[in-house]
């Protein structure tokens, strides 16, 4: 078989998914819309003990649980003890858009009472088994990729990870800068302008699909995926860049507004979710006006902190721009996989 043969012919299906073990001490069952009280609840207990940063609000898990592409009655599980307490749970999450790569990407955790006792590991068995099932029905021929993310303080699920045959494919650091400095100003050379986020952003949408196209592993966005995540975005943080000769969108800037996180993390901040220049108006300066307008926009509204995430190895010249603009490195996140 070529590496471009049917992925039903490669991805090593399992023709039936079976539950965790039963001497696990644990009923399985999917996840569905009432569990969400429950669900924030354990994973905030495992992100607390796992010295993550953040906490997953109800909203992006609710958000999550109604996605488009997800089977919740397949593609997610929930642990039960005998009370009936939620203890586990994970999901394999797809995306509508994919094209010359599939990707299940998946996602969980444990109660860290219930750590230690093969929990983690029937997790992960699971959700490939799952994962291989999604990549098989896609009816493509191109590579796939089932893979997690994982923060640097995650050691316990990277050693489960490892365990599974999952290996680290690319590395991404997360990046802060105070916004009590000099900003500098939002200014593109002549013939562009910069916008508020459009309330139509459909453009948008295809301005960044087209930007993203030389990005490593990216995958062009469907209308579905690109408006499922959405609970904590920040219109007035966001915006475009415009060419006036033909009033096309031809950069952009989206923000995100987690307030969720700020006690945790001692300070308030707006975090950029997407930036995005079009590869033949790059170097005109536009990514780093649209940095400045989301910043000063952060600290016109009191916020403290501008943070942005990076592809380690990212193309267009991203890292000079940040470390330019008084970004440093605050932490790091790895994605391990099994390419398929």
């Amino acid at each position: 078989m070529t590496a471009h043969s049917p992925l039903a012919d490669r991805a090593g299906a399992p023709s039936r998914l079976a539950l965790p073990p039963s001497d696990l001490g644990l009923d399985w069952r999917p996840l569905t819309p009432v569990d969400v009280p429950a669900l924030t609840a354990l994973v905030h207990a495992h992100e607390e003990a796992d010295g993550l940063p953040y906490r997953t609000s109800a909203e992006e898990l609710a958000e999550s649980l109604a996605a488009a592409s997800l089977d919740a009655a397949r593609d997610t599980l929930v642990g039960l003890d005998a009370d009936g307490a939620m203890r586990a749970w994970t999901m394999v999450i797809t995306y509508c858009g994919d094209e010359t790569l599939v990707r299940a990407v998946h996602m969980g955790g444990v109660d860290p009472r219930w750590h230690g006792r093969g929990v983690g590991s029937a997790l992960v068995t699971w959700a490939n088994g799952r994962g291989r099932q999604l990549l098989a029905a896609s009816g493509k021929s191109v590579p796939g990729r089932i893979c997690v993310y994982l923060d640097e303080s995650q050691r316990a699920a990277r050693e489960v990870f490892d365990a599974a045959g999952y290996t680290p494919v690319r590395h991404y650091t997360e990046l802060r800068r105070p916004l009590d400095e000099t900003i500098g100003v939002a200014e593109t050379g002549e013939g562009l302008r910069i916008e508020p986020w459009p309330d139509d952003d459909e453009p948008v949408r295809l301005v960044h699909n087209a930007a993203f196209a030389d990005h490593w592993g990216s995958q062009p966005s469907s209308a579905e995926d690109w408006t499922s995540q959405r609970a904590k975005f920040a219109q007035p943080w966001s915006f475009v860049a415009v060419d006036e000769a033909t009033e096309r969108i031809v950069g952009y800037v989206e923000t995100a507004r987690y307030e969720q996180d700020w006690e945790l993390a001692g300070y308030s901040s707006g975090y950029v979710h997407l930036l995005g220049v079009l590869r033949e108006w790059r170097g005109r300066g536009i990514a780093r006006a649209l940095l400045a307008a989301t910043m000063h926009a952060q600290r016109a509204d009191g916020i403290e902190y501008a943070e942005i995430g990076v592809d380690t190895e990212n193309p267009s010249g991203a890292h000079g721009l940040y470390a330019s603009l008084g970004f440093t490195v605050v932490r790091s996140e790895t994605m391990l996989s099994v390419e398929i």
